[in-house]
């Protein structure tokens, strides 16, 4: 019998070899960085889907906004509230893209929706790992991703269908990136970079741009090549940036008024408007745009000031760790004073204190809009700060005693601040800040000893001192955890969704119920109507509950009545404001009006835009709900008339249950 020989070109096959090495990883590496990996991804996959429905709808703004993408695609493109292209939402529509679809391939639900926002979580850590991996080792980067995954604000916003979700992966992804150009100087990894800053900007606009100084620092000063091609480099990533943020943009802008949806959140119905008004210059500067906050910045996230960061409305979110990584960042560039430009641990320090430094600043002197959530940015940053900085300090013990107890001090005070933190809610679990400073002074204790010259027992001083450092890491992490915990059985909606127990209204977030109000920091109040048989989606676990999760009556008098009456119309109502809007058009799945954008106050229709929709049969309904301030649709600061018009002109149409609703049918 002749043998069957292999061919040359045909490897070896060798499965438990191959499955031997895929669970341990790369063979310089020690044998539990892999195991490390899939461990911290599985803590994330965990934290981020279990229980993801919870919140049914989250913010039916974006839900509504995912829906209308998933049918039809140049909603999908635009990142239109509805189907039909009224309006869009007032942010640029990347975020709205992903989740519809999501929608479009698994359908309308609240897990087709919210699921992208959790993997979108896992993918952040898992990246974050690789890319503090590439300067500071696998031991920092393991605590890196368990520290990112334990941010409340991490919990909150990745479990929750808002931007900022996608936002925190395209600026981890574009870290790892820049982290891979500084090797050689590689002008591609810049331009990848560069890349997911620009889809940032796509995402959430110029809020994209806070981590570009950082990066133009770290490339320019430490990337390993030439001063020349560094320049060069920047000037490739600048050109980058330019295209990859603004050919969106600049397609809208260039599109008539009359083929494309009217931009929400502008004035004038351009993208220019709205990012350098009420969703750019505005959030900072605390003018322009006819959103929240148009002066002042709103009631959000309290005053202005270097604190504000530890206040009652953004504590919660991130402040735990805050004064560890600002040590970290003090202890490496210390230890790193006289390493060569080029050191990726150096670079490493420069590229994540410089995103925490200027995004901290920023948002802790902006005047305009600045919700809570938006604390999710810092999250990476700190927590690739508070790994390199421990393992720093735990490095030092083998040239110094101190080092050891180094890492076991910065781990009591971090517990001792994390308990001071969490007497701000003294009902939420009591004892859990006393039992986090006992368990971070028993390690501290453990190393004292270990550190003592006089034992012999080299080896087992050693395990003991890792156990006792280990020890300590669980006692910083068990405030911020157990807020992040907390998160996970709560349902949140609206628009300004707060992590942790004692969670207090900003803007649909929170404990708000029917009716509620919503104070600005200019005097201005947003009204929330009662609208019968519609309950707007705007607290903790009102009108958000496990089942639909709509924030309405399904099967309602007023949505069937609606329904069954729409015709050829294209829009079944149309609606003082988005948030009312929302609830209806996930309901009955059709394009709903929302009259105004987001608040109401967007100058959008016109009188004669209005009459012209009634005219041509594409309009007949319209709700007036509940008013407040001078706005004409229900709240907003723009008044075109049209309530006016619908109430003087357009019969009432009576509908069990349900008041305020008109039938303008042959009145234009």
């Amino acid at each position: 019998m002749t043998a069957v020989t292999r061919p040359a070109f045909m490897p070896r096959l060798r499965p438990l070899s191959a499955l031997r090495s895929l669970a341990r990883g790369n063979a310089d590496e020690a044998m539990w960085v892999r195991p490390a990996f899939v461990g911290v991804l599985a803590l994330a996959a965990v934290l981020y889907i279990w229980n993801l429905t919870v919140s049914g709808y989250a913010n039916t703004y974006y839900s509504a906004a995912a829906l209308s993408a998933s049918q039809s695609w140049s909603a999908w493109f635009f990142g239109s509230f509805d189907a039909s292209n009224f309006i869009t939402v007032d942010k640029p529509p990347l975020s709205t893209m992903l989740m519809g679809l999501s929608v479009r391939i698994f359908g309308l639900s609240s897990w087709s929706v919210l699921l992208p926002e959790a993997l979108t979580g896992v993918a952040t850590v898992g990246v974050l790992f690789l890319a503090v991996r590439r300067s500071f080792g696998p031991a920092a980067a393991t605590i890196a991703a368990i520290v990112t995954a334990l941010t409340p604000a991490a919990a909150l916003i990745f479990r929750f269908n808002n931007p900022d979700a996608l936002l925190t992966l395209l600026f981890v992804i574009s870290a790892w990136a820049l982290l891979r150009s500084l090797e050689n100087g590689s002008y591609r990894w810049m331009a990848l970079a560069a890349t997911c800053v620009g889809l940032a900007f796509l995402t959430k606009y110029l809020q994209a741009y806070l981590v570009l100084p950082g990066y133009a620092l770290v490339f320019g000063f430490s990337a390993n090549t030439t001063l020349r091609r560094r320049l060069v480099g920047l000037l490739v990533a600048f050109a980058t940036v330019l295209v990859t943020s603004g050919w969106w943009v600049a397609i809208v802008q260039m599109l008539p008024a009359g083929s494309k949806p009217f931009i929400g959140g502008s004035t004038t119905g351009s993208p220019l408007d709205l990012i350098f008004g009420y969703d750019g210059l505005g959030r900072i500067f605390g003018t322009g745009g006819p959103g929240p906050g148009g002066a002042g910045g709103g009631g959000f996230s309290g005053d202005v000031g270097p604190l504000r960061l530890f206040n009652d409305q953004l504590f919660g979110q991130i402040a735990w760790l805050i004064p560890l990584a600002i040590v970290c960042l003090v202890v490496g560039l210390f230890r790193r004073r006289w390493a060569h430009r080029t050191d990726l641990a150096f670079a490493g320090y420069l590229l994540w204190g410089s995103w925490f430094l200027v995004t901290a600043i920023v948002f802790s002197y902006m005047s305009g809009i600045i919700h809570s959530y938006y604390a999710v940015a810092l999250a990476p940053a700190i927590g690739a700060l508070v790994g390199a900085g421990l393992v720093d300090l735990w490095g030092t013990r083998l040239r110094i005693w101190l080092g050891g107890i180094a890492v076991g001090a910065v781990c009591l005070g971090s517990a001792w601040f994390g308990s001071t933190l969490l007497d701000r809610t003294p009902n939420f679990d009591p004892g859990l800040g006393t039992v986090a400073i006992v368990m971070a002074g028993v390690a501290l204790l453990a190393l004292v000893a270990a550190s003592l010259p006089a034992i012999v027992d080299r080896v087992a001083v050693k395990r003991i001192a890792v156990a006792a450092a280990g020890l300590g890491i669980c006692a910083t992490l068990l405030a911020p955890a157990a807020y992040s915990l907390d998160t996970t059985g709560i349902a949140y909606g609206g628009g300004d969704p707060h992590p942790g127990p004692g969670s207090t209204s900003g803007f649909g977030g929170g404990q708000a119920g029917l009716g509620g109000q919503a104070a600005f920091g200019d005097g201005r109040v947003l009204v929330f109507p009662n609208i019968p048989g519609v309950v707007p989606n705007v607290g903790n676990g009102v009108g958000n509950g496990p089942g639909n999760g709509l924030g309405t009556s399904a099967g309602s008098a007023l949505d069937d009545y609606l329904v069954a009456n729409r015709g050829t119309a294209t829009w079944i109502v149309a609606m003082n404001s988005a948030q009312e809007a929302g609830t209806l058009e996930l309901t009955t799945g059709l394009p709903v009006m929302a009259m105004g954008g987001f608040t109401g106050s967007d100058p959008t229709p016109t009188l004669d835009q209005f009459k012209g929709y009634i005219a041509s049969g594409k309009l007949r309904f319209v709700l007036i709900g509940g008013g407040g301030g001078g706005g004409g649709f229900g709240g907003g600061s723009s008044d075109t008339g049209v309530s006016s018009w619908v109430t003087s002109t357009c019969k009432v149409a009576n509908v069990s249950g349900s008041s305020g609703l008109y039938d303008c049918a042959g009145a234009a």
